[in-house]
């Protein structure tokens, strides 16, 4: 009987969040841009007042970027921020 050895197959969580925020974040500023918004403007605005108006509804960015939580979105912001100092 001939054995394999199965290996173990790690899963990073953080890793997959990561992606997920980059992917959500590419969508809504490619979407701001087209519709001739400034970014930053917009998601700032979203992120101080939690008003999801700043972002617009087209391609679904405001209902992606709100599948994130604003605390986690913003945490995610200036850890990459700090990192890149």
């Amino acid at each position: 009987m001939d054995q394999t050895s199965v290996g173990t197959i790690t899963f990073d969580v953080g890793q997959e969040k990561a992606e997920r925020l980059d992917n959500i974040m590419k969508t809504v500023q490619e979407a701001l841009i087209e519709k001739g918004y400034n970014p930053v403007n917009q998601i700032v605005g979203y992120v101080m007042s939690g008003d999801p108006t700043y972002i617009t509804s087209f391609n679904n960015a405001r209902g992606l970027i709100q599948k994130l939580e604003r605390d986690e979105l913003l945490e995610e912001l200036v850890k990459r921020y700090l990192n890149s100092l």
